[in-house]
């Protein structure tokens, strides 16, 4: 039996064979979410392979039950590739998730604005992302299936339930391209500036390996970025991580309403 399918198993005997509709990775100061499910969490030490997420600010756990009425899984935390210099350290969690049966998946982040109408405390519903880090989490995989079309990765049902999700709730939701930068370091006030010459709105150091792991996976994507920060130069602001921790619970308020009400529509 595969690694990923004896994990699929362990998890059915801790929290049920009730198949997820949703998985959820949460990012930086969306952690409490995982509280508020009515399941069981699982740590990640107590499942072979998965990450340790090292980063301050995630909660390393599987959380599996239910959030306003729907069967989810949530990841507390997820991988980096910084950490490792792996692209695809999230794949075995997600291909867990996949195998559990699960179609749609929802990831949050923290990032940096490039596009100045967005600033700190304000959420951009990702449109498209470009993989600016320059690597890809399918280098090394054998099948044919690493050709992945990325035309439809951000999945346009999925947007419009969120974006209508968000007008419910009074929340300003605006579409913008996300730029994936490896980390860790943050980018440089020039890299900014090409940034937004390439049509960047935000830049961040995840998100975008996972949605190309679960396109490959078959799953159904979409994403929110949380601003936390302008990118460097284009405010006096100190950026660091301690910087964003700080201002990621703002925005991850007004985020956790509307995935509130998006699960319960």
């Amino acid at each position: 039996m595969s690694k990923s399918a004896d994990l699929v198993r362990l998890i059915r005997d801790r929290a049920g064979d009730e198949v997820p509709e949703i998985g959820l990775i949460l990012g930086s100061g969306l952690g409490h979410l995982a509280q508020a499910v009515d399941g069981v969490a699982i740590p990640y030490a107590d499942l072979p392979g998965f990450p340790h997420a090292g980063v301050s600010g995630h909660n390393p756990h599987l959380v599996i039950g239910t959030l306003e009425g729907v069967r989810v899984a949530v990841f507390g935390g997820r991988a980096h590739y910084y950490e490792s210099g792996r692209a695809d350290a999230m794949r075995l969690p997600l291909q867990v998730l996949a195998e559990m049966g699960t179609e749609k998946l929802l990831l949050t982040n923290a990032a940096g604005a490039v596009n100045r109408d967005l600033a700190p405390g304000d959420l951009m519903l990702l449109s498209d992302h470009i993989a600016f880090a320059g690597t890809n989490p399918l280098i090394g995989e054998g099948s044919d299936a690493r050709f992945v079309p990325m035309t439809d990765a951000h999945d346009a049902e999925l947007r419009t339930g969120l974006k209508a999700a968000a007008q419910a709730e009074g929340v300003d939701l605006p579409e913008g391209v996300y730029g994936w930068f490896s980390g860790p370091s943050f980018e440089t006030p020039a890299e900014i500036r090409a940034a937004r010459v390439l049509g960047m709105d935000a830049v961040g150091m995840s998100t975008v390996p996972e949605i190309i792991l679960g396109r490959f996976l078959g799953l159904r994507c979409a994403a929110v970025s949380v601003i936390t920060n302008m990118g460097a130069g284009l405010s006096d602001e100190s950026i660091s991580h301690e910087h964003t921790k700080q201002m990621a619970p703002i925005g991850a308020a007004k985020l956790e309403r509307v995935l509130r009400r998006f699960l319960h529509q």
